[in-house]
């Protein structure tokens, strides 16, 4: 789509979103690229992941995340609901299916060019799950790049990177 009809259709979302959640209309859609991971217990690897941010016209947008492998294997999901509750304040909930779930806060900062989302999470993990302490996500979109980072707390390990990733919007 050619970029004069990208900021059209943006301003026609920003118009149907609620108010709070104006700030962060050049999230939605869906986002996809490859990323790589580490961390100090486990083997460097590559993924390739896709993201959604939707607005269901609620005052949150409804969060999805999916990565593979590089030969298509399903890797990790994980969905929740963003929530912009005034003055740059962020939440963030999620599910995860390896046993925990995250509720994070944290600030917006947007100008004419990037937003930029750094949410913390405490997490709670289930009596089965890998411990997990607490996690850094970072998101930061500039034209339609959005490029992620995920710090994490676990294991018996200080707060160490362990995925990053580099989007790009679909459709």
């Amino acid at each position: 789509m050619p970029l004069g009809h990208r900021r059209e259709s943006l301003r026609s979302l920003a118009m149907e979103l609620t108010p709070n959640l104006v700030p962060l209309s050049r999230l939605v859609g869906t986002w996809a690229g490859d990323g790589s991971g580490g961390y100090p217990t486990i083997s460097p690897f590559t993924y390739h992941e896709e993201i959604t941010f939707a607005f269901v016209g609620k005052p949150f947008l409804v969060y999805t995340q999916r990565t593979r492998g590089a030969d298509g294997t399903p890797m990790h999901m994980e969905s929740g609901y963003l929530r912009h509750t005034g003055d740059g304040h962020l939440e963030l909930v999620l599910a995860l299916p390896t046993g925990q779930v995250e509720l994070a806060e944290g600030s917006l900062d947007a100008d004419a060019d990037t937003l930029t989302l750094e949410l913390d999470a405490r997490v709670w993990s289930t009596s089965t799950a890998k411990d997990v302490s607490a996690t850094r996500r970072t998101y930061r979109l500039s034209g339609d790049t959005l490029d992620t980072v995920l710090d994490m707390e676990a294991v018996g390990e200080s707060m160490s990177r362990h995925l990053e990733s580099r989007l790009v919007r679909q459709g």
